[in-house]
């Protein structure tokens, strides 16, 4: 089991009667201290001369440590635990957004302009001119996150149901990040004809289609036929906001090791719908020499069992992981945990770049990475140069949707991860900061416009 660091994702709060005597606060804060737990905020609810209530807040590691350091406060004489919640399920209680009206409604004459009989006037102006869509409605602003649920997180093939709640926080990201409103759109098929049809049908909403959580490789035909049938933006975020965020982290770190892409050996572990495109934008951003593996070793042309975007990597080497890692100057992991151990690192190039990048357990713990090893970076939050997607796909919506953009172009892709690398100032860049924060409030801006100048170079802009 990974020693993973406690994080406010397994976080609890424990309600307890604590009685007022010296030292009592500091055996329940020892107790969880002792526990592994990171201890957070302590509020007073109420209080007598004989006993308090307190809120403890605690981050936790996962699930069964909560539960360990729970125990563990019960074990101690004298303290009542009243109540525990886990404070990510509470947050997700009920949904994580709603629909909101723009303008009030106060008045008959605004219940008539709104709806009924004025809004027939506005269906009329469309029905004549069809691009008064735009200015007339909520299209011009709104994205679909579509799933089939096939592939939530690293967790697997869990179906529509449970697949809403990453498509909430999607949405929450899009209006927090770039003021788009996106809704979740959960599709109870993953019959790939299916899925094309219903998002087709769908498409007069919305300004732009954000695929998300959708397995390999269906998802490269589904993002495919769509791309060819419909006149807005289609972007499938595990592939490209992934592919944009590790290029634009990966020039950063490629100047602090004073390396040149076009000259160095890259190691991509996992070749889904990550790995694919993240080997496809670093061959458009110069990389020559990109060894995939997935979990049966390189990807080589003496492999059988390849479909059509593995076949576009296979190369004449075979072997493992270990191999393919030997004087390797770059790993990318979208993969599992623990599959890149301390000696494949050693076996890398002096100034190593390892980005470790399966969640919530990375390919090797940061902790574990040897001296070689220059700059290392992860998929998680707690550990220094988190490689986030929402640093990419706000930005390259609000370019895209701003421009009336009718799709979105590897171009506009390698101008999204400079735009992010560019961030990052010569004078601040250093192992630990090579990318920048998800609330850096310049990300969404920077990208949104380097999108929308690509496209009108490449002149797929309409407005």
């Amino acid at each position: 089991m990974a020693n993973l660091t406690p994080n406010s994702s397994f976080s609890v709060t424990l309600r307890l009667q604590i009685p007022n005597r010296v030292g009592m606060l500091a055996s329940v804060t020892q107790a969880i201290a002792l526990s592994g737990g990171n201890l957070g905020q302590i509020d007073l609810i109420e209080q007598t001369r004989k006993e308090s209530v307190r809120d403890i807040t605690v981050d936790a590691a996962s699930t069964e440590h909560a539960e360990t350091i729970v125990q563990s406060v019960k074990a101690l004489p004298d303290i009542k635990v009243i109540s525990v919640y886990d404070r990510t399920f509470n947050l997700h209680r009920g949904g994580k957004i709603s629909i909101a009206s723009r303008i009030p409604l106060k008045s008959v004459s605004d219940l008539a302009m709104a709806y009924t009989p004025g809004v027939g006037r506005i269906c009329t102006a469309i029905a004549q001119n069809p691009e008064e869509v735009y200015n007339l409605t909520i299209k011009q602003n709104t994205v679909a996150i579509v799933t089939d649920g096939s592939a939530v997180l690293g967790l697997g093939n869990l179906g529509p149901g449970a697949a809403l709640p990453v498509m909430e926080g999607k949405a929450m990201l899009f209006k927090e990040f770039a003021g788009l409103d996106a809704f979740p759109i959960c599709l109870a098929t993953q019959d790939t004809d299916e899925i094309v049809k219903a998002v087709k049908n769908i498409a007069p909403v919305f300004g732009g289609v954000n695929l998300e959580d959708i397995a390999a490789p269906r998802c490269f035909e589904i993002e495919k036929r769509l791309r060819q049938a419909l006149d807005i933006p289609v972007f499938h975020d595990d592939q490209h906001g992934t592919a944009i965020v590790t290029l634009a982290a990966l020039f950063n770190a490629l100047k602090l090791v004073n390396k040149s892409i076009a000259d160095i050996r890259i190691v991509i572990n996992g070749a889904g719908a990550a790995g694919v495109a993240i080997a496809r934008l670093l061959r458009k951003a110069g990389a020559e020499t990109i060894l995939m593996c997935d979990s049966k070793g390189i990807i080589s042309t003496n492999r059988t069992d390849l479909n059509e975007e593995k076949l576009e990597f296979a190369v004449k080497a075979q072997g493992t992981l270990a191999g393919a890692t030997q004087g390797a100057d770059v790993f990318i992991g979208v993969s599992a945990p623990g599959v890149l151990t301390p000696e494949m690192v050693q076996g890398m190039t002096k100034d190593a770049i390892v980005f470790a990048m399966a969640n919530p357990i990375p390919e090797i713990q940061p902790e574990l990475a040897p001296k070689n090893v220059a700059v290392m970076a992860t998929g998680r939050s707690d550990y220094p140069n988190q490689i986030n997607n929402v640093l990419a796909f706000p930005g390259v919506f609000r370019g895209a949707l701003d421009c009336r953009a009718s799709t979105i172009t590897t171009t506009m892709c390698l101008e999204a991860a400079s735009a992010i690398a560019s961030l990052v100032k010569p004078s601040d860049l250093n192992r630990e900061h090579i990318i920048p924060s998800v609330f850096d409030s310049r990300v969404a801006t920077a990208v949104a416009a380097a999108v929308q100048q690509a496209a009108r170079e490449e002149g797929i802009a309409q407005s």
